[in-house]
Order: C-alpha cells, then sequence, then structure tokens
C-alpha cells in the first residue's frame, strides 16, 4: 500500500505563520499608531513630567521589540530557500523594525475589505492610488518634521525652532520648492532633507502618473464612444436605402 505523501516543510511552516500573521496584524498596527502618538508627544510637548515621559520611552522600547520579534518569527518561518525572497519582497516591514511608523501604514490594508477598493477598473484603481498616496504623504511629511523638530531645536543657528516653522519646511521641501528661509542645520536634519526630498519626487511622479492615466482613459472612452456612434450610422445607412427603394 502506497504513503501518503509527507507535508513539504514549507508547508508546514506556513501554518504557524498563518496564525500569527491573522492574530498579530491588528495589535501590531495599534502599536505602530501609538508610536506616532507617543512620539509627538515627547517632542511636542518639552516640560513633561519625569514619570510621563518613562512610560512613552517605554512604549517607544516595546514597540520596537514587539516589531524585531514578528519580523524574526516570520522570517524563520519563510525557511531557508525563501527567506532572501521575503526579505526583499517585504521591505515595509523591515523598515518597521527600526521604524515603527512604517507599520502604522498598514491601516490602509483595512480599505481592501471595501468594496469599491476591491474593483480593478481605472476608476478604482485611481481611486487607491490616490488615497494611499495622501495617506502617506501626510503621515510621511508629519514624522519627518517632528524628527527634524527634534534634531534642529536647540542647535545654534537653527532656523527650525518651532512645529509650525517644521511642517512648513516639511512642506515646501516636497513639493520641490524651497523657499530656503528655514532649513536644517545639523548633519541629522540633512538626512532627514534628503529622505523628504527623495520622498517628494516619487510623490510627484505618483501625481502626475495618475493624472496622466486619468486623461488617458477619457481620450479613449471618449473615442470609442465616437466610433460606436459612426459605426450605428453607417449600419444604418443602407438599410435607410432599402427601405426607401421598396
Amino acid at each position: 500500500m502506497q504513503e501518503p505523501p509527507k507535508p513539504r516543510a514549507a508547508d508546514a511552516a506556513s501554518a504557524p505563520a498563518a496564525r500569527w500573521n491573522s492574530g498579530a496584524s491588528v495589535p501590531l498596527i495599534l502599536l505602530g499608531v501609538t508610536f506616532i502618538v507617543s512620539y509627538s508627544i515627547l517632542v511636542l510637548v518639552e516640560d513633561l513630567p519625569t514619570w510621563v515621559r518613562v512610560l512613552l520611552w517605554s512604549e517607544i522600547v516595546f514597540t520596537w521589540l514587539a516589531f524585531a520579534t514578528d519580523y524574526v518569527l516570520r522570517l524563520v518561518w519563510a525557511g531557508k530557500g525563501n527567506r532572501g525572497r521575503f526579505v526583499a519582497k517585504h521591505p515595509n516591514d523591515l523598515l518597521s523594525v527600526f521604524f515603527p511608523l512604517f507599520r502604522a501604514f498598514w491601516v490602509l490594508r483595512l480599505m481592501r475589505g471595501m468594496g469599491f477598493f476591491r474593483g480593478r477598473s481605472g476608476a478604482a484603481v485611481r481611486a487607491q492610488v490616490v488615497i494611499y498616496a495622501l495617506v502617506y504623504t501626510t503621515t510621511f511629511m508629519y514624522v519627518i518634521a517632528l524628527a527634524a523638530l527634534q534634531a534642529e531645536r536647540d542647535a545654534p543657528g537653527a532656523t527650525i525652532t518651532t512645529f509650525g516653522d517644521a511642517i512648513w519646511w516639511a512642506c515646501v521641501t516636497v513639493a520641490t520648492v524651497g523657499y530656503g528661509d528655514t532649513y536644517p542645520v545639523t548633519s541629522l536634519g540633512r538626512i532627514y532633507a534628503v529622505v523628504l526630498m527623495i520622498g517628494g519626487v516619487a510623490i510627484v511622479g505618483t501625481s502626475s502618473a495618475t493624472v496622466f492615466s486619468y486623461i488617458s482613459e477619457r481620450v479613449r472612452s471618449h473615442g470609442d464612444g465616437a466610433g460606436g456612434g459612426r459605426g450605428a450610422a453607417d449600419a444604418g445607412g443602407p438599410a435607410d436605402a432599402g427601405d426607401g427603394r421598396h
């Protein structure tokens, strides 16, 4: 009697990974959001009591440990032959280990359960791109502004000394305008500026592609409608002539 095939190691590993993903996704998303809240309070409120500051830093450290544990477990469950592919396929997960704010972006995945966002039409895809881009851009600019403010606020000759200055600087940098009235003077602040510039180029490119896609679809649909109308007129012409002869 032939023995049943043994389950592969990848299949055996996928079961605990699936259970972990289904149970840990929402708590990790919430941790990402609380990280942003805690970091915001630490940067924006300078005269915090010591116990509040310790509590907020404890939450941030706990978030880092949770994301690192999540990543290591799923990397192990991916199997020896698939670990390199896992790292390349999930860059957001790796970034979440070092920058927990990226896990907050996973809230966008919950929107995929809505009927409209499951569509594959041009309008549905454009709506996804626009909404994702808006949320990513807002969160990206907000966190970079906070980080720049923390790095620049007490530096000699700093021009970014308030949260308003930081937001203004982030907006003009992402828009690739750069008035030059506010700018980073520290090395860390300049690194944040480079990250912001790269993000600005990506945002402008995404916006341009979305507009181009919309215009192309409108032109194509208009051309198809006009072609259909001409075809109907051509088809009706001989028939009408024939009826007249009879």
